[in-house]
């Protein structure tokens, strides 16, 4: 059997996940959970083989837990179910170490098959994103994306500086090294066009 842990804020798409898998025979929906923090600690209690989980969710994202599932070299495979095509986040959850990265308007038997493959040891991921995320590379370092994302959810300079340990001229080298690097007029411009790439 492969033993599934599910991770979804939205209760009805998590609700026809699990009734969905639950059809297969050798499928086991052993819990779900609304938010990443829960996620993490019924990960940790039921020690799944597989973890499906969106990225968007309250608390933890779903790269954030699999970083931590990366981390702290846990034998759990991890399948993000998204909305977000964007070559960015796909990236970023290679980088996490997830072993499947699909999307939620793909057909719903193709879960199942990508479960099973995961589970087997390979890799199931989108295939037209997959040819986007390495056409289109991401251009910022971890210290600009942090900073740009900040600035973007309204942060000033000088607060930016207190939460990251930076001075306040630091910050804004990092600042005009974003804007610059995606050719953008400002940091809420920048911020924008990082958001729909999937960088932030």
């Amino acid at each position: 059997m492969i033993r599934v842990l599910l991770a979804e804020d939205q209760a009805m798409v998590r609700g026809a996940l699990s009734a969905l898998l639950n059809l297969e025979p050798d499928i086991e929906v052993l819990g779900s959970a609304p938010d990443g923090e829960s996620a993490w600690r019924e990960l940790q209690r039921l020690k799944p083989d597989v973890l499906v989980t969106d990225i968007e969710m309250p608390g933890l994202t779903g790269l954030e837990i699999a970083q931590r599932v990366h981390r702290h070299e846990l034998p759990i495979k991890v399948v993000i179910v998204t909305t977000f095509a964007r070559p960015g986040f796909l990236r970023r959850a290679l980088d996490a170490g997830v072993s499947g990265y699909l999307l939620k308007d793909a057909p719903a038997e193709g879960l199942a098959d990508a479960l099973r493959l995961v589970h087997r040891g390979g890799r199931a991921i989108d295939p037209q994103l997959a040819l986007e995320a390495w056409s289109d590379a991401d251009p910022l370092n971890d210290r600009e994306r942090q900073v740009l994302r900040l600035a973007g959810e309204g942060h000033a300079a000088s607060e930016i500086g207190t939460q990251l340990n930076l001075s306040h001229g630091t910050v804004r080298n990092y600042l005009s090294e974003a804007i610059g690097k995606l050719g953008a007029a400002n940091r809420i411009e920048a911020y924008r066009l990082a958001r729909q790439k999937g960088w932030l």
